[in-house]
């Protein structure tokens, strides 16, 4: 049965019948133990951990973006690995340890949830945009409270990591400006941004100056960055369509590939006239029905 959990036996076959969060923060005591414990867990830090932390993240996405429900579950598992080896390595450091972790996200849900938890009677209890909204505002709180905590100016866009994919941060710099009013109205004024950064890009590639380089990666950098706000305009999330672009160029490249394959060829042994033409009719090839389509028919 799908729904079933393994059994769960300790090495001398009796089954364990504790909790399996107890279970694991057990395993990964033992594991970072200094007396027996694994030579590779107890060198690691929060530094050489936290891009493993984040590759499991992304390993979760895809299988959701899968419908890989199996594949989910062990995901899953390995992201909440990460989470309970941060906190055994914190637990260590005498910092914190998972109960303060889950603790404190608990208490955070309830205070961001006034009305589930509260006696918020607003709309915000059977709307989930008024909820949005209610959840913005609690978090801006939150973060002028930081801000007041550290004796520094609050601003709008702090909270935003740095560590996040360089398209999603500038979506969420954005996003977080445009609460604020400091965004353009509607999507045309944003396409005319875009038009300027190619413009400035263009001369700056062009240029003969000695630091043209650095001044042609500024000028790149200002036109993505535009480019994300385009999307943002258009309700279009940045990162899935890169993503879907990715897709579909691996997708067309197979196609000139496995062409040239069929004629003894290789793509370094063929002219990009060529190359264009396979890759041309790799396109026309997406847009023809399938031989168990259905025919459109006109209603």
């Amino acid at each position: 049965m799908s729904g079933a959990q393994p059994e769960r036996e300790d090495r001398d076959g009796t089954r364990d019948e504790r909790p399996g969060i107890d279970r694991l923060l057990e395993v990964m005591a033992r594991l970072r133990d200094p007396d027996g414990g694994c030579p590779w867990d107890l060198e690691q830090s929060f530094g050489t951990i936290a891009p493993y932390t984040i590759e499991e993240a992304y390993e979760v996405a895809e299988a959701i973006r899968q419908g890989d429900m199996t594949a989910l579950r062990d995901e899953l598992g390995d992201l909440l690995l990460q989470v309970v080896f941060h906190a055994q390595m914190a637990r260590e450091a005498g910092s914190f340890d998972f109960d303060a972790v889950a603790r404190g996200i608990a208490d955070k849900m309830v205070r961001r949830h006034p009305n589930v938890f509260g006696d918020d009677d607003s709309d915000a209890r059977t709307s989930a945009p008024a909820q949005m909204r209610a959840w913005e505002t609690q978090k801006a709180a939150e973060r002028e409270a930081r801000a007041r905590a550290e004796d520094r100016t609050p601003s709008a866009l702090d909270g935003v990591a740095l560590a996040l994919p360089a398209l999603q941060r500038a979506e969420k710099l954005q996003k977080r400006a445009a609460q604020v009013g400091f965004d353009w109205p509607e999507p045309e004024p944003v396409y005319d941004k875009v038009a300027e950064e190619v413009a400035e890009l263009r001369e700056a590639a062009s240029s003969a100056e000695s630091s043209v380089g650095s001044a042609v990666a500024g000028e790149l950098g200002d036109l993505l960055f535009a480019c994300v706000n385009l999307a943002r305009h258009l309700g279009v999330d940045p990162e899935a369509a890169l993503r879907a672009a990715n897709a579909k160029f691996t997708s067309r490249f197979h196609h000139v590939e496995a062409a040239l394959a069929a004629s003894g060829r290789r793509a370094d042994q063929v002219g990009l006239t060529e190359l264009d033409r396979l890759w041309d009719e790799a396109k026309r090839a997406e847009c023809t029905p399938s031989a168990d389509q259905e025919p459109h028919r006109e209603r």
